[in-house]
This record gives structure tokens, C-alpha cells and sequence, in this order.
């Protein structure tokens, strides 16, 4: 194969059989439980990276169930998204993922620098309970609840929720170890319909766990419980802070 050739059809590795196509990447039927939390503003602010400002000692801890999304398949994945500012946008940064699907690791890492490890999630309705989990390995990390559909709620302030900017912090290592890209990413959703949305009572329990340490920020008060159903587009990012650069 000739360079110029290599760089034509370079996207992803490996170069003749990436592991994701080329976006746009479309979600159907996503399905979302996001359970608002209230932790120690002290640990929160440790783990946020400048210059993105937390303004409340607050995280969003969320299940999500991707049944039908281009390339990447069917899986399930969970994470922790805390409410952040820059340069006066409210947003949210993802500060952990975990997911069961190689694809959408490799591509969420590379594109967009989603913070994604693998480990076994999952989502899904037991009788009159909403129940999500986080296993890694043979260990149960994270259990949340909450009540099937209670309320409806406001479908408009719903999207609005969605709509709004996603910061990632993207980091590449040079071959020596030392980091290539330390940037600040920021994305949004696109092309978002919500065909449903409901709140209810919901409890989330957090463990302790060397490599999957979701509980470095704990549960003082769970303050609200979502549970969505949407159609959407992930959109590409762009780099908003470059760490590298003086």
C-alpha cells in the first residue's frame, strides 16, 4: 500500500478493518435513567479540570440503553456527569463511563475522548421498578431504582436538558508515554425527539471499587429521578481548550 494511499483511507484502526464507521451516529429508542444526586463538594471540585467551574455539589449518575445506534450496535452503558460552566455555558462533563460494547469504546475514545472502560451495564423494567446496574467483573458497583413511570414530565424541558453543550477532557499518549492531545472537547446531541419522559422515586447506591471508582463521589441525597425515551444524533466535537499549548 503506497502513503498516499494509507493516508486516503486512514479513519481508525486498525487501518483495513476499523472498529467503527464513520459517523453521523444515530440513536434509536434511546432510553435514559439519570438519578441527581447531592456528594461533597470538595471531592467534586478535586476531579473537575480548570477551566471548567462546578457551581453545586451536584452529579448526575446515568443509565442508558442504546438498543438500536449506527455502527456501534446494541449495548448499554453508565456513568457519572457532573453540571459544570465555561466561559458561561451550562453544561455537563462526563467524569466516568463504563460500557459493553467494544465499538463505541474505541470510537468514543478516540473521536470525542469519552472517558469509557468496559464492564457490564445494564438497564431494564422489573415489575413496577426501574432498575439499572454496574457490574464490574464479578462486583456490583453502582444499583439504581426507581419507580416505573409515576409522573409524566415536561417533555420541552426535557429536550432543553438534552440540548445543552457536553464537555469531555480528550487525552492521546505519544509513543513515549508522555501526552500528544490534552484537550477540552465539547459536543452536543442533535436532531433530538423525545417520545417520552417520567419522574418517581429513585435511590442510588454506590461501592467501592479500585478501577471502577464511581463511589469517590458519594450519595448525601438523591434530589431527583428521570427516566426518558428519545431519538437522537451524536454530534462531532470541537476543541475548546487545549491543555498543551501555553
Amino acid at each position: 500500500m503506497k502513503a498516499d494511499e494509507v493516508r486516503k483511507t486512514a479513519f481508525a484502526m486498525p487501518l483495513t478493518s476499523p472498529a467503527y464507521p464513520p459517523g453521523p451516529y444515530r440513536f434509536v429508542d434511546r432510553e435514559f435513567l439519570v438519578i441527581t444526586y447531592r456528594t461533597d463538594p470538595e471531592k467534586l471540585r478535586a476531579l473537575v479540570p480548570e477551566p471548567l467551574a462546578v457551581e453545586a455539589p451536584v452529579v448526575k449518575y446515568e443509565f442508558i440503553r442504546m438498543p438500536n445506534s449506527t455502527g456501534f450496535g446494541d449495548y448499554t452503558e453508565t456513568g457519572q456527569v457532573i453540571p459544570v460552566s465555561f466561559e458561561g455555558r451550562k453544561g455537563g462533563y462526563t467524569h466516568c463511563m463504563f460500557l459493553n460494547d467494544e465499538p463505541p469504546i474505541a470510537g468514543g475514545r478516540e473521536l470525542w475522548g469519552f472517558p469509557k472502560k468496559l464492564a457490564k451495564p445494564s438497564l431494564h423494567a422489573e415489575i413496577d421498578t426501574l432498575v439499572g446496574t454496574l457490574d464490574y467483573g464479578p462486583v456490583r458497583v453502582a444499583t439504581g431504582t426507581m419507580g416505573y413511570k409515576h409522573r409524566e414530565a415536561d417533555l420541552a424541558v426535557v429536550k432543553a436538558s438534552l440540548l445543552t453543550p457536553n464537555f469531555l477532557l480528550k487525552i492521546i499518549p505519544h509513543v513515549d508515554g508522555t501526552p500528544r492531545i490534552c484537550e477540552l472537547v465539547e459536543y452536543y446531541l442533535e436532531d433530538v425527539t423525545v417520545k417520552g419522559a417520567w419522574t418517581g422515586p429513585g435511590a442510588l447506591s454506590l461501592m467501592p471499587h479500585a478501577l471502577a471508582p464511581v463511589a469517590e463521589l458519594p450519595v448525601l441525597e438523591v434530589m431527583s429521578a428521570i427516566h426518558i425515551l428519545c431519538d437522537l444524533t451524536l454530534g462531532l466535537g470541537k476543541v475548546v481548550h487545549d491543555y498543551l499549548k501555553p
